[in-house]
């Protein structure tokens, strides 16, 4: 799914009135009517109290549309503007008319704290105060306003994005937004609701149809798009009959050290369950023992040194290899990382102290081969690229980092994002049990394992952070967030796969009478 700019937006609303001869209050009729008809599906006729505050831009004429039509069907609703300027909208000042003509109950003007109206826990609230064109600092008595609303408890409801929050910028605090419930996005969600200073002013969001124009969805190129399974499914290529382990390329995962080789048993167990034809380990030779016991599929090879990694040699020419978990950063395996480094062809998946070696000496960065794919945790990162002043600043230095050194960077979090250059691609699949040691591991394998296969090193990295969440979001069904382990990723990974053909359930019909014959 696309997640397009703000920019953006605006010219898919000008192009869908300009193809489809309608004007823009035609527009904002049609989208706050696909808001109205949400509620209405849920309320079926509730009388509950509905408070809908509008600001006086077009977000604010969204909600005079959404309180018009929940008043003429007649639903308890209380409408108030929020006087935050002395300019509105064109379409605001239309439908500001418009909703005069159904009801007496005209809507109340808000102008400071001491208009606000009780709310009751019970209550909704309908959040239409800005949108995203926000462009100017909140007024001390409407951020009060928004206080307001978080003290009452009562579920808030945004429209677009939750008041006072940007698309673009990270807010200053936290009661300088809306904390909202749900909110429902038009035409496609917001890369804010995926960061983690962000999301947390939504608890669940939703994307609206409110029928752009076609061509606009189809050909606009975005920065950034949303990954989930109707986006990996064509990337997946099915085996043939007649395949065999040699048309799956050859994984070898370099790492481990004394007392450290969970780390690289985790990764190589990971690249062979992804698909990985075969899978072979470099490792100190005090692993030898530890990976032939646990992982009799792997084939082994040892470094001279019996807990360290100080000479990198093996035999065998890899389709790919996935090097750092567990390593360790002593300075003879740097020395042997940079020997290895000068003398590779393969691709690369590089991961945990593979990364800090690259942050300890960064002339080594020089030497990666195009397209190699980092996949550090956050502090892993600060290291490789700097501290960051916000989740903006941290895209924009990673990208910057991408496009400098033609490298693939995965930011792993709740919602992973890999990133290429200017391209920003959001996981959804994942859940807090991956908060748990190894994880890394065993995704650094599944894209090692994935690039043996013939994925390329961009589509091995969307895919792989795809099936690693997956994977966790099955197994969390069976072990719970606090009981899932690295292993539980590797065993449920190939009901990811399975998963990817599954059809959704239809809802279970209940209290069907049988037609008379």
């Amino acid at each position: 799914m696309k997640i397009f700019s703000r920019e953006q937006v605006y010219e898919g609303d000008r192009l869908t009135a300009e193809k489809q001869n309608i004007t823009s209050t035609d527009l904002m009729e049609r989208a706050a009517t696909q808001i109205f008809n949400w509620m209405h599906m849920r309320m079926q006729g509730a009388q509950v109290p509905v408070h809908v505050f509008c600001g006086i831009g077009n977000n604010g004429g969204d909600g005079l549309v959404i309180a018009r039509h929940l008043i003429t069907h007649g639903y308890n609703v209380k409408t108030y503007v929020v006087n935050c300027s002395d300019k509105r909208s064109k379409d605001f000042l239309i439908n500001y008319d418009r909703i005069k003509n159904v009801t007496k109950d005209w809507p109340t003007l808000l102008k400071c704290e001491e208009d606000f109206p009780e709310i009751h826990p019970d209550d909704i609230i309908v959040d239409a105060i800005f949108g995203i064109g926000l462009n100017r600092p909140v007024a001390d008595w409407v951020k009060a306003l928004f206080k307001h609303f978080k003290t009452t408890k009562a579920f808030t409801l945004s429209v677009d994005i939750p008041s006072g929050l940007s698309t673009e910028k990270v807010p200053e605090h936290e009661d300088d937004v809306v904390w909202a419930g749900y909110t429902l996005s038009f035409a496609s969600p917001k890369l804010v609701f995926f960061l983690p200073e962000t999301a947390k002013y939504t608890v669940q969001w939703e994307v609206l149809d409110i029928g752009l124009d076609q061509e606009f969805l189809h050909t606009t190129v975005t920065d950034v798009e949303l990954i989930g399974k109707f986006e990996v499914l064509p990337i997946y290529v099915p085996r043939e009959k007649f395949s065999h382990k040699g048309q799956f390329g050859h994984s070898l995962i370099i790492g481990g050290s004394y007392g450290k080789m969970g780390a690289v048993t985790l990764a190589s167990r990971g690249a062979l369950s992804a698909g990985a034809g075969l899978v072979s380990v470099f490792t100190p030779k005090c692993g030898y023992n530890v990976l032939q016991s646990s992982f009799p599929e792997a084939m082994v090879f040892t470094d001279i040194n019996e807990e360290l990694i100080t000479d990198i040699k093996f035999d065998i020419e890899p389709t790919v290899v996935g090097i750092g978990v567990g390593v360790g950063t002593n300075t003879k395996t740097l020395k042997a990382f940079e020997a290895f480094l000068k003398q590779n062809k393969a691709p690369l998946v590089i991961d945990a102290d593979g990364i800090n070696i690259l942050a300890k000496k960064k002339t080594l960065l020089k030497l990666l081969p195009e397209n190699t794919v980092l996949t550090p945790h956050p502090k892993e990162l600060e290291r490789l690229i700097g501290a960051w002043k916000d989740d903006f600043d941290k895209l924009d230095k990673v990208t910057a980092f991408s496009k400098k050194h033609k490298v693939i960077v995965v930011l792993k979090g709740a919602n992973t994002i890999t990133v290429l250059e200017d391209k920003l691609y959001v996981n959804t699949t994942g859940n807090p049990g991956l908060s748990t040691a190894g994880s890394g591991d065993v995704l650094t394998g599944i894209i090692t394992g994935l690039i043996s296969q013939g994925y390329n090193p961009l589509v091995a990295s969307i895919f792989g952070v795809y099936l690693h969440g997956k994977s966790a979001d099955i197994a969390v069904e069976d072990f719970g967030y606090q009981s899932l382990i690295a292993s539980h990723i590797i065993d449920y990974l190939g009901e990811a796969y399975l998963d990817l053909f599954k059809q959704p359930e239809e809802p279970a019909q209940e209290n069907q009478e049988e037609e008379p014959e």
